[in-house]
């Protein structure tokens, strides 16, 4: 009988740092640079009524900093005392949070879950290190969006999204690994010292106008290619960061993030018996901004489970990642569709890029349904080769002759 899965309960930090309703986002700044932290609960007495995250802070930067954070607040996930891992798992993938506030029956804050408390605890789960597991270059995501060291830090607003997945890559001239910026380093320069309670007009530069190097942290924490993904989350919990570079000749080229841990932590928690249905997998999709086309998103759903139809009778799908990659240019529509796919068979992925979104995401699809054929036909060759009798293929190799007289001996009782 398998284990039970740990609950928020066992998972969870106690009596977590809050800020009132009322507070300006002068303090949630302070807070959030000397703690670290990405999220903070904000209460109105003792309820919950939101929370504050450093995403939300960054894109109203306009913003006096007397502000009171409760006109930035976002709705989080529900998350009981008895909800299980594999669930909060999955609300924090669904929600892009870092982390979310743990409430009981009567809305009343008991504590926060974070993706760093489903890492640390990843390695001593029997339900996830049982079996062969994944290792990081099947499970991390191409390292496609790196910064140079010489680049300026109001760069990286456009990037704070997936600043909040993970730090970015620093690379010097020649594109070697040198360091590695995240959010905590862009917030320590993103608001400048006021005057009056306003900015300095005086000032001839901005606070973001300074190079990334002069901010970023070195060195950077890396991983070998080949390490399975329990060796990677301890080294994680160990250096205390939200991610590890997978490196070639000194050059990244897959970042691991906690999200991609947490993707096989769901995969790991789907049914592994029995017969599974398509509305069952886990399907995660990631990077797409709102679009004026409302039928959109429901286009693509319905090319993904058609997609997963067609795998279904192949292998079984247990988890779907999609995400989408805009190309940061101004002279291009194009952008990158990746899907990585968690079935009992291991761990596929794809990638497609080109201007049209459908045709990515169809053509990404195709390629996972050709791979998964193909393992499927590989695993049936080695299944007849190993029913095959023992010394069949030895006999006829290395006989001919008597081969040919067998069957020249058949053919005579058969007339």
């Amino acid at each position: 009988m398998p284990s039970a899965w740990p609950s928020a309960s066992d998972l969870m930090t106690p009596r977590p740092v809050t800020l009132p309703h009322d507070a300006p986002i002068s303090t949630a700044l302070g807070m959030m640079r000397t703690r670290g932290f990405h999220e903070i609960p904000v209460l109105r007495r003792s309820r919950l009524i939101g929370l504050l995250t450093f995403e939300s802070i960054a894109r109203r930067a306009s913003r006096a900093l007397t502000t009171k954070v409760e006109h930035l607040l976002l709705l989080p996930p529900l998350i009981t005392p008895s909800t299980l891992y594999p669930e909060i798992a999955e609300q924090l993938l669904a929600s892009s949070l870092r982390a979310a506030p743990v409430v009981g029956r009567k809305g009343e804050l008991l504590g926060i879950v974070s993706r760093t408390d489903l890492v640390r605890a990843l390695p001593g789960l029997p339900q996830i290190t049982r079996g062969r597991l994944p290792t990081v270059e099947e499970v991390a995501s191409p390292s496609q969006t790196v910064v140079g060291e010489d680049d300026l830090c109001r760069n990286l607003v456009a990037q704070i999204r997936l600043l909040e997945e993970h730090p970015l890559p620093v690379v010097d001239r020649k594109g070697r690994l040198v360091g590695a910026v995240g959010v905590k380093d862009l917030g320590a320069v993103l608001w400048r010292p006021v005057t009056g309670g306003k900015r300095d007009a005086r000032a001839a530069k901005t606070a973001l106008d300074v190079r990334v190097g002069s901010i970023m942290h070195a060195p950077p924490v890396t991983v070998a290619i080949g390490t399975d993904v329990a060796a990677a989350a301890r080294r994680m919990s160990e250096e205390n960061v939200s991610s590890v570079f997978v490196v070639e000749d000194g050059r990244p080229v897959r970042v691991l993030a906690q999200a991609d841990l947490l993707g096989v932590i769901v995969a790991r928690s789907r049914p592994a018996r029995g017969r599974a249905r398509v509305e069952d997998v886990y399907v995660e999709i990631s990077g797409l901004r709102g679009s004026g086309d409302p039928g959109l998103l429901a286009d693509i759903d319905h090319l993904i489970a058609k997609g997963l139809g067609r795998i279904h009778g192949t292998v079984k799908p247990r988890l779907l990642s999609v995400h989408f990659a805009p190309h940061a240019t101004h002279r291009t529509n194009e952008l990158t569709v990746e899907a990585r796919l968690h079935t009992d068979e291991g761990v596929f992925y794809a990638s497609h890029t080109g201007w049209n979104l459908m045709a990515g995401v169809a053509g990404l699809l195709d390629e996972l349904v050709a791979q998964t054929r193909r393992t499927a036909e590989a695993d049936r060759a080695r299944h007849r080769r190993s029913r095959r009798p023992s010394g069949a293929e030895e006999t006829s190799s290395s006989d001919p002759d008597l081969e040919a007289k067998i069957r020249a001996a058949t053919s005579r009782d058969e007339e």
